[in-house]
């Protein structure tokens, strides 16, 4: 599938770093240094701009080194970018951890996953069928 893009970046396009990748890094590309202390927040640009075929979606996703070395992760914890939308992708990271945290221009910030959805109609009814779990939730099943 070709997705299209424009990088009004200097850092290079968003790329699989093994064949078994699902994710591509989303860089940043601040003018200027970003320090994130402790439970700040802030939008981090990339300087990408998609064309997302309809029928797909981009999941922006938190890269597991950032979050477990440094507790920096999305605030939203995975990001939604429609088909329909077309302005620049900004990734909403929050400093989780005990430190303040620098993102360097062209720093792997995010990653970035294309995949295809279906689209519902709902149909309205008096009951729904029973299932063996019925209306237990949150643990029900076990620890």
């Amino acid at each position: 599938m070709n997705v299209k893009i424009v990088n009004q970046s200097s850092n290079p396009l968003p790329e699989y770093k093994t064949e078994g990748a699902s994710g591509m890094d989303l860089l940043a590309d601040n003018e200027t240094a970003i320090t994130l202390l402790p439970m700040q927040r802030t939008l981090v640009p990339t300087g990408l701009f998609v064309a997302i075929p309809s029928g797909y979606e981009g999941q922006v996703r938190a890269r597991s080194g950032l979050s477990i070395k440094n507790g920096i992760t999305l605030v939203n914890c995975v990001g939604t970018i429609d088909s329909d939308y077309r302005g620049e992708l900004k990734i909403p990271v929050i400093n989780l951890g005990d430190a303040p945290f620098v993102i360097e221009r062209g720093d792997r910030i995010a990653q970035l996953i294309i995949t295809k959805y279906e689209t519902i109609a709902w149909e309205e009814a008096d009951s729904i069928d029973d299932t063996e779990r019925g209306i237990g939730g949150f643990g029900s099943t076990g620890v």
